[in-house]
């Protein structure tokens, strides 16, 4: 059975599910700007960056399987991997049970980019998320203060 925002107490309210969302994408637009120089820098596109990232998670990828996660023709999906294969991210070789198949590893150097600029992603999220947490505890405090202004305690 499905639960409207509101309906159960584990649920976030409507508004909760609203500043998650707002924080979601402000912090994505954050880091993407942020990795925007480091990939200018060495050369990747964002989606060469995604599929570095696809990479780094698996032992090796066939072409087909690169196409079909990127949302790309096997042609665009080449394309990519021809250039991130010439800056050394990443290689290609010939599966074992059927040589004709062409799969893609990430070499060290690529596993190395992918770490630092997750590195840099969770520090700016630690930093983000730590600014959210000093406005939630302000704009607490203040709520307080304005609370107690109106209703001072007795002396």
């Amino acid at each position: 059975m499905k639960h409207s925002l509101s309906t159960t107490r584990s649920s976030l309210t409507t508004d909760e599910a609203q500043h998650l969302a707002d924080f979601v994408l402000f912090s994505q637009r954050n880091c993407i700007l942020k990795l925007s120089p480091e990939l200018t820098q060495d050369k990747i596109s964002y989606p060469q960056f995604f599929l570095l990232t696809y990479l780094a998670e698996e032992e090796s990828l066939s072409m087909s399987s690169i196409a079909r996660m990127m949302g790309h023709s096997t042609a665009a999906a080449t394309g990519m991997v021809d250039k991130l294969q010439e800056l050394g991210h990443l290689k290609r070789f010939s599966a074992a049970a059927d040589r004709r198949k062409i799969m893609v590893r990430i070499t060290e150097q690529g596993l190395d980019l992918v770490e630092k600029m997750r590195s840099n992603i969770a520090r700016d999220l630690a930093s983000l998320m730590t600014e959210e947490d000093n406005a939630e505890r302000t704009g607490r405090a203040r709520t307080l203060i304005t609370r107690r202004a109106k209703n001072p305690l007795p002396h």
